[in-house]
Formats: C-alpha cells, sequence, structure tokens
C-alpha cells in the first residue's frame, strides 16, 4: 500500500485536522470535530525560577497551575498569559498553548501541525491578533484562522446568523464583555469592553477592604461570586464566610458577606456592561433592531451565568434576555461549526 503523501487526503484528515481553540482569559477550551471539547482548562501556567538565562521549565498548566497562583513557593512562578482577551506574556502563552495542545491529544488523535480556529474580541487591535497567530504558529500550528468571539458565540448558542433577521448576543468573558449584532452571515455591529469577569473579582475585593477592612485574594472573591453573586438587591438574602488578611494587622479575619453585598459591590463594573448592552442597539441599524426586539438578547460566556442577570439586563434595557444552553462553550463549538461548514473565508477576522 502506497504511503500517504502531503498531498493525500488521508494525510489531510489525520494530520491537519482543523482544531479550535478559545484562549480566553479565565479557560481555554479546544474542540475538534469528532472529539467535541477535548480541553477546558484554565489559562494559567507555571514556571521554575531559574538563575540561568536559558529557557523557563513548566512546571505546571492549567487546574494544576491556577492551585498555585497566589500560593507559589519561591521556586515557581504562576503566569496568566492573557489579559482582556489578548496575550499579555507571549512567551508564557506559547508554552501554555503548546501544553495544552500536548493534553488533549491523548484523548483525540490529531497533529500538532493542526489547522487552528481561534475566537478574538472585536477590540483587539492588529498587533494584538498578530500576537496570538503567531502564539498558535510557534506551538505548532500550520494554518490559523482568526474569528470574532460575538460571531462564534451567536453560532454556537444557534442564532440564524445566516438568515436576513438581526440577531444580538453578548458574551461576558473573564476579561472582555462582546456585544454583536449579526446578519446574513456577517456583523452588523460589534463591540467590546475590556470587562468580565475579572472585573466583578477584583470589585468585590475592593468593596471588602474597604467595607470591612479585610484583603481577600482574587480566588476567594471569585469563590463568593459563584456561590452568592447576583445582579439584583431584591432577592431573599444569603450569607457565606469570606477569610481574608487584615489590613490593620496583616492577621487573617474571616467576614460574614450577604448576595447583597456582592450584588453593591459588582454594580460598578455592570454598570458598565449594561452600557455596552445598550451602545450597540442605539448603533445598530433600525431595522436590525426590530429583530432583535422580536427575538431578544442572547448571553453567553461564563459571566452569563452570574445569578438574575437576565432579569437585570430585561429591566434596564426593555427587551427579553435570556441565557444561552452551555454559555460556557458556545464560543468555542460555534468557531468549531463555523470552520467545519467552510464559512470561515466568510466569517474570519470579523
Amino acid at each position: 500500500m502506497a504511503r500517504p503523501t502531503p498531498h493525500h487526503p488521508l494525510f489531510d484528515r489525520l494530520f491537519r485536522q482543523a482544531v479550535t481553540v478559545d484562549l480566553g482569559t479565565a479557560n481555554t477550551l479546544i474542540y475538534t470535530d469528532d472529539g467535541g471539547i477535548v480541553l477546558n482548562q484554565p489559562s494559567v501556567v507555571c514556571f521554575e525560577k531559574d538563575q540561568s538565562s536559558g529557557p523557563k521549565r513548566v512546571a505546571a498548566v492549567g487546574a494544576e497551575a491556577r492551585q498555585l497562583l497566589g500560593r507559589a513557593p519561591r521556586n515557581l512562578e504562576a503566569v496568566r498569559p492573557m489579559r482582556h482577551g489578548v496575550i499579555a506574556n507571549f512567551s508564557a502563552a506559547e508554552h501554555m498553548i503548546r501544553q495544552f495542545v500536548d493534553m488533549a491529544r491523548p484523548r483525540q488523535l490529531f497533529s500538532r501541525r493542526a489547522a487552528f480556529t481561534l475566537c478574538v474580541p472585536a477590540g483587539a487591535t492588529q498587533v494584538e491578533r498578530r500576537a496570538i497567530t503567531e502564539a498558535a504558529v510557534s506551538a505548532g500550528a500550520w494554518k490559523v484562522n482568526l474569528i470574532g468571539e460575538s460571531l462564534a458565540s451567536a453560532v454556537g448558542a444557534g442564532l440564524p446568523v445566516a438568515e436576513a433577521t438581526g440577531s444580538m448576543v453578548v458574551d461576558i468573558g473573564g476579561g472582555t464583555t462582546e456585544v454583536g449584532v449579526l446578519t446574513l452571515g456577517g456583523t452588523a455591529y460589534s463591540g467590546s469592553i475590556r470587562v468580565g469577569g475579572d472585573a466583578f473579582d477584583m470589585a468585590i475585593v475592593s468593596y471588602v477592604r474597604n467595607l470591612y477592612g479585610v484583603l481577600l485574594g482574587e480566588q476567594t472573591a471569585e469563590h463568593v461570586k459563584k456561590n452568592i453573586g447576583t445582579a439584583v438587591r431584591d432577592v431573599p438574602a444569603e450569607h457565606m464566610n469570606a477569610t481574608g488578611r487584615s489590613v490593620d494587622d496583616g492577621l487573617p479575619r474571616t467576614v460574614q458577606l450577604s448576595n447583597h453585598d456582592v450584588a453593591d459591590a459588582i454594580e460598578g463594573p455592570l454598570r458598565q456592561v449594561i452600557g455596552a448592552v445598550k451602545r450597540g442597539l442605539e448603533m445598530a441599524p433600525p431595522e436590525l433592531v426590530t429583530d432583535i426586539a422580536h427575538n431578544g438578547i442572547v448571553l453567553t460566556g461564563g459571566g452569563a451565568l452570574l445569578a438574575n442577570l437576565e432579569r437585570r439586563l430585561t429591566h434596564e434595557i426593555g427587551l427579553e434576555v435570556r441565557v444561552a444552553d452551555e454559555p460556557l462553550t458556545c464560543a468555542v463549538r460555534g468557531a468549531g461549526a463555523a470552520a467545519a461548514s467552510g464559512l470561515l473565508d466568510e466569517f474570519a477576522c470579523q
């Protein structure tokens, strides 16, 4: 039997499989057509500190590395390479992508020399887009396509983006909130603000420090948000304890926080998200706004899981707002669907 050549269809299918990557501020997801989501890990990489000028050695990535944030011993350095949906540390991002691809391969046999499709925020500059592309190529991709986060999320949420009707998606990630109005397979409006779940966490840290004199860790603040976070105050009170460091004497101190505290804490960044949605409606063509008024707005991303967020947005905007099914994975699944259906030539870089 003849050996497959680089141009043989079998070679392309086995060794140049399409791989979709949602390289997010909080989490990175990898998707393949026949394996679905083969990796979902925190976007964190931990290096061993080395006094020499040689290359850094990766000690941990993903969930294992995330456990070391704020806890790493002196010989280790935990890094979050992504900020606001774009690369803030190129070397760390390259190492992280390479490690994640290797982690995904045992579960789904694809070569590192794969065609990568990556989601990017609408507000990413050309320099930031080039950095994402170069990091993927350095990690082994032979080809890289970029697709806008809003468009990918809309496809993943099942919105009729190819039809002559307006659809609106709001994707709230760890570092950005993307607002997109889609129609006829393209983007009629796309806006991005660098506010997301991380901003909610930092707002909780600031609120507790100012009100109670206790400094919480970011992971503790995120735990509070996920457990008792709410976008509105008119709900029954819930409480939980959170332990941090007293700003007065540096000793451990535990405070009891309520869901009303969290609602007050995140009001600032939440207002920015609401403002971005209103701006999207103001900038969209009137006919498409009519469609959106009829079809409603869909929320995706991890931030969509904040309790009562859809109710708050419905009250503020006056339109029906709903959370997509499986909002955390909408973007990577949508980008994968676009790649599989041959739509990337039309959709890429929008």
